[in-house]
């Protein structure tokens, strides 16, 4: 495992921005460096995707901020030059994961069935990311794609909240769980970063609860 992906381990939470105003972005960076998950991946849905990685990493040198939902080898090449850190694609996209982990960029491509595992292992990957991970059979359905591939570790996201985190995290082969509940899109765009904050604590609270 990249000495990355130890420290997002470490992390636990990996809140999955939106961010559709990079006026957003340093108030939210802000949150998560006090509320203890110094670390965000800011998705590429939006236009302001680019510019908030770019502010967040500049104003905050020692936050892991990577880049989501990046799709495209442009995209890829706009969230490095920005200072993503890391690279998360919601599928496994060949071109695209060859196309970063070339520029020396931690790379975790989505996969949700053996055959995409398979064909990842092809780029000696050892974390995936595992979406979207309710829908798909949640942590019963990782536990069951671990089995025969015994080097993999998995970083699920979509449709984990606080409910059932501590279950995710409290299996072994799981690095770190996406997760935006902390960082709803709502709260963002009212500007309630008191009550974001709080939310965040409480997440890395989960984790120390969890993992120690």
């Amino acid at each position: 495992m990249t000495e990355m992906m130890q420290k997002l381990k470490k992390i636990g939470i990996i809140p999955v921005v939106v961010l559709n105003d990079a006026k957003d972005a340093l108030p939210l960076a802000e949150c998560l460096m006090e509320g203890g998950l110094p670390c965000a991946e800011v998705t590429f849905r939006t236009a302001a995707a680019e510019e908030s990685i770019r502010q967040m990493a500049k104003a905050y040198p020692d936050m892991i901020v990577g880049a989501g939902t990046v799709l495209t080898t442009e995209q890829a090449d706009r969230a490095i030059d920005a200072g993503a850190k890391f690279i998360v694609s919601p599928g496994f996209n060949p071109k695209v994961t060859e196309y970063v982990l070339k520029k020396g960029i931690p790379m975790t491509p989505g996969i949700c069935t053996p055959t995409e595992i398979e064909a990842a292992l092809q780029f000696d990957l050892d974390v995936v990311k595992f979406f979207p991970a309710e829908p798909s059979g949640g942590l019963k359905m990782i536990k069951a794609l671990a089995a025969p591939y015994v080097g993999l570790s998995f970083m699920p996201t979509g449709g984990i909240n606080a409910a059932n985190v501590r279950d995710y995290l409290a299996y072994d082969r799981i690095v770190a769980c996406g997760g935006s509940w902390m960082v709803s899109g709502s709260l963002v765009k009212e500007g309630k970063f008191d009550e974001i904050l709080k939310m965040v604590r409480e997440a890395a609270d989960i984790v120390k609860e969890i993992r120690g």
